[in-house]
């Protein structure tokens, strides 16, 4: 009898997404001689420069925008431009100057039109769930919650279509390229119990207060299936190396990498086979610590970053980057829409390495003394090469 297919959630992807919308009361510190341009600047950042702001308050791009869509004097360009338009409101007034003067108590509304998000999968396979959580296999590729050029294609947008108003919310984030396990919660006594159970692991690095062998102190134990580069000689690596942040080309709240003036981060890798031919090590890693990025900066810094990635070399740093770059990302250029254009260099959420959160386990969930583990089968190319020869399946090349 064959096994059956793991139950699914998923909704295909419209063409264009609903467009965003920032609604915002301007309070009495924000409203001191601050203008509409610096006031969204400023709460709004990561969105668009400043240069981008004004051109968006200014308003004068949606039908440049669209003309190649459609014909400016279509009835369906009338149409889609009635439903959705570009524009600030302050207090239900349309506003064009940038130099406009705020008060405290103002509404602002900000419209931005519907756009086409880059391809993204869009279906989970259910590994878990009973009336508090529900555990996920997220695909990679698939962003967790909404940001940057991903404000729908998310997993929060699919939980939100398929269980409703009630919806799961996920407690912890995976990068956008990896894969794996992704818990989240239905209640709001299980969001905040595993909220606090992941971040628990993390203060304890930080204060020290750890025991000598990764998890044993902790209320949830996560461990994740990588490939790395090159041939890591030794069995078992303990890695300590503090993770911070810095000025980076197109990331506005700057990017994480290592850093000896950094939070402390801890993560321990456990060979388990290495492929001499392919020149890469395939591993097991068990973090304590939850910093952004943390697995491929740990692998990175000590000489072995994630194969395929496009973005942390050796020494856990970001390839290519050199100070004129840095420099010029404090007044970077915009695109058309008036956000920040794509940048040359990678960005953290760019794909291509292979990272997927494998296991995880909490021995005490939600203190009923109930033992949850959960594993997430592993893509081929992160088994070992007997599992791939017993299964039948088809070795896997590295490009």
């Amino acid at each position: 009898m064959s096994p059956q297919p793991p139950q699914q959630i998923g909704l295909p992807w419209p063409e264009l997404n609903d467009g965003l919308t920032y609604k915002d009361v301007v309070s009495s510190s924000d409203s001191e001689l601050t203008t509409v341009s610096d006031f969204y600047y400023t709460k709004y950042k990561s969105s668009a420069p400043l240069l981008g702001w004004i051109q968006r308050i200014q308003n004068g791009q949606v039908a440049h925008s669209f003309h190649r869509k459609f014909s400016l004097d279509s009835l369906e360009f009338c149409n889609f431009i009635s439903q959705f338009f570009w524009q600030i409101q302050v207090d239900g007034e349309v506003v064009k100057d940038p130099n406009t003067l705020l008060r405290s108590g103002s509404k602002l509304v900000y419209h931005r039109l519907p756009w086409k998000e880059p391809d993204t999968p869009h279906l989970l396979d259910i590994l878990y769930q009973d009336d508090d959580l529900i555990a996920l296999n997220k695909p990679s590729g698939l962003q967790v919650l909404p940001g940057g050029l991903f404000q729908q294609r998310t997993v929060l947008t699919q939980l939100q279509w398929c269980f409703g108003e009630s919806h799961p919310v996920p407690v912890h984030r995976l990068g956008r390229g990896t894969s794996g396990i992704l818990l989240c919660a239905k209640t709001k006594l299980a969001k905040t119990k595993l909220s606090a159970y992941f971040a628990e692991g993390t203060s304890l690095v930080g204060s020290g207060n750890m025991g000598q062998e990764c998890g044993t102190v902790r209320k949830i134990s996560k461990i994740y299936r990588a490939l790395a580069s090159g041939i890591v000689e030794e069995d078992e690596v303990v890695i300590k190396q503090p993770i911070g942040v810095v000025r980076y080309p197109g990331v506005a709240k700057g990017l994480y990498v290592a850093s000896s003036e950094g939070k402390p981060s801890f993560s321990k890798v456990i060979v388990l086979e290495r492929d001499r031919q392919r020149d890469c090590t395939l591993v097991k890693v068990e973090i304590q610590s939850g910093r952004p990025h943390q697995i491929r900066i740990h692998l990175a810094f000590i000489g072995h970053p994630l194969v395929g990635d496009p973005l942390y070399v050796a020494g856990g740093q970001p390839k290519g980057v050199d100070p004129d770059l840095v420099d010029a990302a404090s007044t970077p250029s915009f695109a058309e829409d008036g956000g920040y254009r794509r940048p040359n260099q990678a960005v953290p959420g760019d794909c291509g390495y292979h990272l997927h959160a494998h296991e995880v386990e909490i021995p005490n969930l939600l203190n009923t003394r109930k033992v949850l583990k959960v594993v997430a089968p592993l893509p081929p190319i992160l088994q070992t090469s007997y599992l791939v020869e017993e299964k039948g399946l088809p070795s896997c090349k590295l490009s």
